[in-house]
């Protein structure tokens, strides 16, 4: 085994000791680790982002402390091992690229593509032959969004989509009415229930363009950020606060950013 790997799990070994271990990892469990996977995951992700390979490979070692801290307490459990861990991805690895390691050809992405997703349907049926459901296996923990182009994928390769872009613009608008009506109607569960299936078909156009919703959302977020900041500095420049500054106003500034963004 490689000596850094080997050191690592020999730390995490010895910070989950009862005797002479970390109170704190040694009190830890899946459960309660759980959030510190999903912002390592994040701050992964925000390196890349950045650009930062230099504390990407810092953020990537502490996405890996994470696994490595499961596969201490399921050993402990006597579950499997971080050399199991390793090993199942492996032999997934393998599986799923018959055209690397076996004698498989696939012309194109798209057959390529099918042979992943037929592999993904067989294992998932294997490990649950009772269920007989295509959507099976979408992890129901996943950010919303995520999950929703998922599922949506999942039944697109069974045959349940539109073939052509231009219908499904035309349910968002349908959804986009439904939701005016709803809130005309003043009932709040009614409103919530629409704008649910609008962002759903939203995400569908979404997959239709090949565009990634949640990247798409991050950087439309990081968009108003950075151009609401630019509006918060103008307004401290005149030497007043956004709650005294009208609507209109706040409008100029904001559609200066824009133009500033563009030179």
């Amino acid at each position: 085994m490689l000596k850094n790997t080997q050191n690592l799990l020999d730390i995490m070994a010895q910070l989950r000791d009862p005797k002479t271990g970390c109170a704190w990892d040694i009190k830890q469990d899946f459960t309660s680790l759980i959030p510190y996977v999903i912002e390592e995951a994040y701050e992964v992700v925000g390196a890349i982002e950045r650009e930062d390979l230099e504390d990407l490979r810092a953020e990537l070692g502490d996405l890996l402390l994470q696994v490595v801290f499961h596969s201490q307490i399921a050993n402990e459990r006597g579950f499997f091992s971080f050399e199991q861990v390793a090993e199942s991805i492996s032999d997934k690895l393998i599986r799923r690229h018959p055209h690397v390691f076996s004698d498989a050809v696939f012309k194109t992405d798209a057959e390529r593509h099918a042979a992943w997703e037929q592999s993904k349907a067989d294992e998932r049926t294997e490990k649950n032959p009772e269920s007989k459901s295509v959507l099976s296996g979408v992890a129901r923990s996943l950010p919303a969004l995520l999950e929703c182009e998922k599922i949506q994928d999942r039944a697109a390769q069974h045959g349940f989509d539109w073939k052509t872009i231009p219908p499904v613009f035309d349910k968002v608008f349908e959804e986009l009415d439904e939701v005016k009506e709803a809130w005309e109607s003043g009932n709040q569960a009614h409103i919530q229930e629409e704008i649910g299936d609008l962002l759903l078909v939203v995400v569908n156009l979404a997959r239709h363009l090949n565009v990634n919703p949640e990247v798409a959302l991050k950087q439309s977020t990081q968009k108003f950020s950075k151009r609401f900041h630019y509006i918060e500095k103008h307004v401290a420049a005149s030497g007043r606060i956004l709650k005294d500054c009208a609507l209109d106003e706040l409008d100029i500034f904001w559609n200066d950013a824009k133009r500033a963004e563009k030179l």
